[in-house]
């Protein structure tokens, strides 16, 4: 029998397939097959063996057989690749291979997700849990400090957040955060420089749609005061145009700190500053402010 699509050499189509399914049959390979027929056409050589599966050995072996087949069942049943992909804890390109022969989910329907979001809560919480084991490992290599270690530190923790000198505005040790921890290793820093506690002085700044008596009296209590003790509050002007992310039952304002008599400690912050710079730049102090 001749075919008229096969032109040239393989109009015996026929007598081709028939050699070419008994080559298959027998296990070879459609590489081996095309080079025992010296067929070099590959829709020729597909169509020649047509309908005959490979044979075994030819097949890659998928350690992932077990996860498509369940990416495709949970498909069938309306999840969504995000949903596959937390339950499955996979890559979200491997489930739209998977998958993507297979019909989208109706928006319509109400599929059964609870353990969709089951695995959606399972993989928010094993995130966390990594996060936090890491935090909790970086923080125990820290150690104790030393005293040496602490100054350090308390310098390049004001030169980053304190106040600083304008040109001809008088000198004063200023300190303004949000962060209660940071406050409070300022302070003992102070405490470490012998500045005493009836040099400091203590204020809240704030905007002024919070809830300023709850912002006095936390900040009284991470520094150990009365909220008496506290000079005025700074309001800020709430602008409802800014989107603030500061807000809401966490939000207590900054905590000033400000160290009375305090111009030549001042120089002394700013000249321990360049030496730590000279120390690891040296010769580079170009950048002075």
């Amino acid at each position: 029998m001749r075919v008229t699509h096969a032109p040239g050499k393989y109009a015996d189509f026929e007598g081709l397939r028939e050699r070419a399914v008994a080559l298959r049959r027998a296990g070879h390979s459609l590489r081996q097959i095309r080079d025992e027929l010296k067929i070099y056409n590959n829709d020729i050589l597909n169509q020649l063996v047509k309908g005959e599966p490979p044979p075994a050995w030819t097949k890659r072996p998928n350690a992932k057989d077990d996860l498509r087949a369940r990416a495709r069942e949970l498909r069938l049943q309306g999840w969504t690749y995000d949903q596959i992909q937390a339950e499955l804890s996979c890559s979200k390109s491997s489930v739209s291979l998977w998958v993507r022969d297979l019909p989208s989910p109706k928006r319509s329907s109400r599929p059964d997700t609870t353990a969709a979001r089951r695995g959606v809560k399972r993989a928010v919480k094993n995130r966390a849990a990594a996060r936090e084991e890491l935090r909790s490992s970086a923080e125990s290599e820290i150690g104790p400090l030393t005293s040496r270690e602490l100054f350090l530190v308390g310098v390049g923790l004001y030169w980053s957040e304190g106040a600083k000198a304008k040109k001809g505005a008088h000198r004063r040790v200023i300190f303004v955060n949000s962060d209660p921890n940071m406050v409070k290793v300022f302070l003992l820093w102070l405490d470490l420089l012998d500045v005493e506690p009836h040099r400091r002085r203590f204020s809240v700044n704030i905007h002024e749609s919070a809830d300023i008596p709850k912002a006095e009296a936390f900040w009284a209590d991470q520094v150990g005061i009365e909220v008496s003790d506290l000079l005025k509050t700074s309001l800020k002007k709430h602008n409802p145009k800014t989107n603030r992310t500061n807000t809401g039952e966490g939000y207590y304002g900054c905590l000033r700190v400000a160290v009375l008599g305090s111009a030549d400690l001042h120089r002394r912050i700013e000249g321990w500053w360049y030496g730590i710079v000279g120390a690891v730049l040296p010769g580079d102090l170009s950048n002075r402010t």
